[in-house]
């Protein structure tokens, strides 16, 4: 199954297989680079635009794999766990959800994609279970399920990208000591506009908050110094093609404000929570990769910082370009934990 990510800046595949001994393999990953404006907020505003850019992923990738994992922001889904009594039949379980999910839900149920699972025992009640619903507008999900049977894919999985994310991560978090048991991991995944936050623990969330800040300002800085276009700026940004005082003059202040800002983020933890340390600080995303970054977030924060590579551990197909792949890694935690979906349910 491929995994197909669609944010603001980009859209990117991800295609995993197994061999022969169950491991893992990177078969096929792929970006292809958006324009500003064509999705806002999590809004298709260029429906064709973004369409074709999907064709050209998957022409560009050679797959031939047609069904597809895809994801919607977690703003543009409603989740929340409930608890019902256990033992109930499938219908049972269904009706209950759909009358619990009125008192949720703010629009009427027939506009609403519905969905949930049941996480297990209550750990309040052992007679009752614990239910997760998820549900988001009709309209969004038909969107993006759109722009994949636009490329020719099937469409047969739509998460929530914070879930993919985790997925991906909690691959990485089992090669910890003790297997990441009882690690409190923060992870940040830098994207153009926005960066996510969230604090995880033995798989459960802690605290989630996304902020304001992300790889377009660094783009929107090089503009300024050197008066390049938008496209160039992102272009040289990515090959690294820039004046020898880039780095002192744009690059080392947007690294200090990248880290004053995750600090930050670190601090309205500590302040709305009983925790007051991180064992780990995970960086993902496009900007993620920026050199100095790790290293200046853990001088900042004293708690250890590394840099993600979702295929850590993965054997990497014949298709797959190594030192490109390494380069952009950090990029396809979203898109890797979709492909997980195949794998891991």
């Amino acid at each position: 199954m491929l995994g197909l990510d669609i944010s603001s800046s980009s859209v990117k595949l991800v295609e995993l297989g197994q061999d022969k001994a169950g491991n893992l393999v990177l078969e096929r990953c792929v970006i292809v680079p958006l324009e500003r404006g064509w999705i806002t907020d999590g809004n298709i505003e260029k429906f064709d635009e973004v369409a074709e850019a999907v064709r050209q992923l998957v022409k560009k990738s050679g797959t031939k794999t047609r069904n597809v994992a895809m994801a919607l922001p977690p703003s543009a889904v409603i989740t929340k766990k409930i608890m019902l009594p256990g033992g109930l039949s499938d219908q049972e379980l269904e009706l209950q959800v759909e009358a619990e999910a009125n008192q949720y839900i703010p629009f009427p149920l027939d506009e609403v994609s519905l969905d949930f699972c049941v996480a297990g025992p209550s750990a309040s009640s052992p007679d009752d279970v614990d239910v997760l619903i998820a549900a988001s507008r009709r309209e969004k999900v038909q969107d993006i399920q759109g722009l994949a049977e636009a490329a020719g894919l099937k469409p047969v999985i739509v998460d929530v990208e914070s879930y993919a994310s985790r997925l991906a991560v909690g691959r990485l978090i089992e090669n910890l000591p003790d297997k990441g048991v009882g690690s409190v991991v923060a992870l940040f995944e830098v994207g153009a506009l926005t960066t996510s936050m969230q604090v995880i623990r033995d798989g459960e969330v802690l605290y989630d908050r996304d902020q304001a800040f992300g790889g377009a300002q660094l783009t929107q800085l090089i503009v300024r110094q050197y008066g390049f276009s938008q496209e160039e700026a992102e272009s040289k940004k990515r090959s690294g093609e820039l004046p020898g005082e880039y780095e002192s003059s744009v690059l080392r202040p947007f690294i200090d404000s990248m880290v004053q800002e995750i600090g930050r983020a670190l601090q309205f933890f500590f302040t709305s929570t009983p925790y007051n340390k991180v064992d780990y600080v995970m960086l993902a995303g496009g900007s993620a990769a920026l050199p100095g970054l790790t290293e200046a977030v853990t001088q900042h924060t004293t708690f250890p910082c590394s840099l993600v590579n979702p295929f850590e551990g993965m054997e990497i197909g014949e298709n797959v370009r190594m030192k490109k792949m390494a380069r952009e890694a950090p990029s396809y935690l979203t898109s890797c934990g979709l492909a997980l979906r195949r794998f891991v349910q």
